[in-house]
């Protein structure tokens, strides 16, 4: 219990700072040349899409049950993947991928565009995070039953 816990926790320590991250870097990029300050907060948009399609290829990988076996060949695979353990997918879909992606942040950034009266503004960045993040889900969840098998 403590050891879940303990992975959900460091996978949210780590998709936290990516984000952070993410967000100071495309924040310097825009302040740099005003004609980029239309993109302000699509950055949330990028990241929701790429943890999108890291959540859905971590949904395409099946959790490994526990097997006894001593044979030679028992670690062989010609697949790169074959399953994770709870725990993995504890760190990397809950912690790092419930921490990464923001849907209160996505929330919040809807209503600015609409409180300025930009209500196409928000209905493109609305579908841009619906759409691409169920279609970014999508390829990764297929692309991890390619690798799979």
């Amino acid at each position: 219990m403590i050891g879940d816990t303990a992975a959900v926790g460091i996978g949210a320590v780590v998709g936290a700072l990516c984000r952070h991250e993410i967000g100071k870097i495309a924040h310097r990029k825009i302040a740099q040349d005003p004609k980029r300050w239309s993109y302000l907060n699509w950055h949330t948009a990028c990241i929701n899409i790429c943890g999108s399609h890291i959540l859905g290829f971590l949904a395409g990988i099946p959790i490994a049950t526990p097997v006894r076996d001593s044979s030679p060949n028992s670690l062989k695979s010609d697949r790169f993947i074959q399953s994770i353990s709870p725990r993995t997918r504890l760190l990397a879909a809950v912690g790092f991928c419930g921490s990464f992606t923001t849907f209160s942040t996505y929330s919040v950034e809807v209503l600015g565009f609409l409180s300025k009266g930009e209500t196409l503004r928000a209905i493109s960045y609305i579908a841009a995070n619906n759409i691409g993040g169920i279609g970014a889900a999508y390829a990764g969840f297929n692309v991890a039953k390619r690798i799979i098998g």
